[in-house]
Parts: C-alpha cells; structure tokens; sequence
C-alpha cells in the first residue's frame, strides 16, 4: 500500500493527469474508447494536437497565432510613442504592418525604427519570427511526411472448409497503386474470461495464420487461419462466440515502396461479423487470352457454401 501511495504522490507531483473512469462502449459488439485518438483530446500534448488537428484547424491556428503576435508587437511599437520613423503617431495600423514586415524579414524601408526602445521590440520580435517559421515549417513537414496506409479490409470474415479443414478467412486489398514490401499480419481473438479464482479478465490469444507475411502486397491478400484443435477458435460456433463477446483484431504492418516508410493498418471484427458455412465470392476472373482479371465490385460478397 505504501508503495502504490508513493507512485500516486510521484504521478501527481509530475502533473501526471489520466481520465479516473474510462468508458468502454460496445459498438455493434465491438468495443470502443468513445474519442480515442481524437485530435481534441491531445489539448495538453501540443505537438501530438498539431500532427492530429485537421488541416483547417491547423491553417487556423496558424493565422490566429499569427495575426496575435503581430498584434502584441504593435501594441509594444505603440507604447514607445514616436519611435517608428514615417509612421504615424498612435496609429495602430501602421504599427501592426510594420510589425508584419519585421516578423516576415521583408523590410520595405518606408518605415524603420528610431529609438533605442523601437530597436530592443524590432530583436525580439526577430527572435520571435525565426522560432514561428521554424516550428510552423517543422509541423508542416510532419504532417505531409506522415505516412497513411490505404488497406482494405472486407466486411466480414468467413469461416469455411479449406482443404477439408474448417478455416477463418478474410480479405485484404492495397487501395494504392503500388507495391506494400514485406507486409506483415499479426491476427488476434480478444475473448471475455472468468479465471478459476473468479476474476474477470479480457484475454487476448494470437491466432496462426496459414501465411503470416507476403513479400509484396500489390492487389489482394486472402488471410487464411486454420481451425484445429490448437485453434483458439476450436469448438465454436456463432452463439458461444457472441457470449463471450468475441472480437478479431488484425494489425497490417508493411513499407511503401513510393516512399520507402512504415506504414500500418488495423481492423476489427466482431462475433456477428464472423460468418459461418459461407465462402468468399471469387473475385480472380480468368479471360480466354489467358489474362487474368480482379473484380473489385465483388471483394465483400460473400455465399452460402454448397452441401450437395
């Protein structure tokens, strides 16, 4: 007890603040953090704040910020009197513009200071203007830079023979026109669990995949789990999957090949959209020529599978 009371009192004294309660919805048997990852929730984190504001928001602040420090700096002109040669006494236009100039580096020359005060406010304001151009330019390029994956992912997965061997499946797609090297895919089954000792936990177990990894992902990617008897998913059907709140969580991890970076992905599915006896419909149409044809319009259509 000592010991927990000793860590909270060290949180607090770092200013360490998380939400007491956190809500957990369910979401169509999904669970969801209702704002997680928000860009509104990053208020206290500004550099986080400004690579997740959206690009409006962002554009904003800048003009705001912008336009506040010119306003200062006018204000400062404007408190030394007559201290700015041509321009005109109190005159809060002439100042902010000049302000303008000073803080962009552009110095027309009409208008320059006279005093000892003007020049001490036109140094700091330099300073000023080289710290704004090199945040706003360094957050600009993070947020061009930052690398997006355009993976899709089909609605539903099935559950369907494969080989004789009932297997999960479910369908990936690069939405890009290029090449994802050395896509990686890590698939998890999230269950709710009683432990003996009557604790209630939210397992999470790896499921195997039949091709964990594919040297380039350029079109699609049928992932294939096979349900054996080391399957976690061994023994279950529709109903005891959704009594214990079962979810499919696939993380998608490769490199652009435009870009050279490292870009993911990740998709959730929940017990009702686990599909049993149904197959994917073929999406692969072979032509006479001996080429071969993907027709998307049918990458989420699933049927029944034929028992005759």
């Amino acid at each position: 007890m000592t010991k927990s009371y000793g860590n909270s009192a060290m949180a607090r004294k770092r200013g360490f603040r998380r939400q007491q309660l956190v809500q957990i919805k369910n979401q169509d048997g999904k669970f969801e953090i209702p704002n997680m990852g928000a860009w509104h929730t990053y208020w206290r984190d500004p550099y986080h704040l400004f690579l997740t504001i959206p690009w409006v928001g962002f554009v904003a602040t800048i003009v705001v910020a912008y336009l506040s420090i010119n306003t200062v700096f006018a204000l400062l002109f404007l408190l030394g009197g007559n201290c700015l040669e041509t321009a005109r006494t109190g005159n809060f236009s002439d100042a902010f513009f000049f302000s303008v100039q000073t803080l962009a580096s552009i110095g027309y020359g009409a208008m320059h200071p006279t005093t000892f005060y003007a020049n001490c406010v036109v140094t700091a304001e330099s300073i000023v203007g080289l710290l704004l151009v090199a945040v706003v330019t360094g957050l600009a390029f993070a947020r061009f830079s930052h690398p997006i994956a355009k993976v899709l992912f089909s609605n539903e997965a099935v559950i369907a023979p494969y080989n004789g061997t009932p297997t999960l499946m479910f369908r990936i797609a690069n939405e890009r026109q290029n090449m994802i090297i050395e896509a990686q895919l890590q698939v998890y089954l999230l269950v709710d669990e009683v432990t003996k000792e009557g604790q209630f936990m939210r397992r999470v177990m790896e499921l195997k995949m039949l091709r964990q990894r594919t040297p380039a992902l350029s079109l699609t990617w049928t992932a294939m789990h096979v349900i054996n008897e080391q399957s976690p998913l061994y023994g279950h059907d529709e109903n005891s999957l959704a009594a214990i709140s079962a979810q499919i969580q696939v993380a998608l991890v490769g490199i652009d090949e435009a870009v050279s970076y490292t870009i993911s992905a990740r998709h959730t599915y929940a017990s009702q959209e686990l599909l049993f006896d149904q197959r994917f419909v073929d999406i692969v149409v072979p032509q006479p020529n001996g080429d071969r044809h993907i027709d998307y319009r049918h990458f989420h259509s699933t049927m029944e599978i034929d028992r005759h």
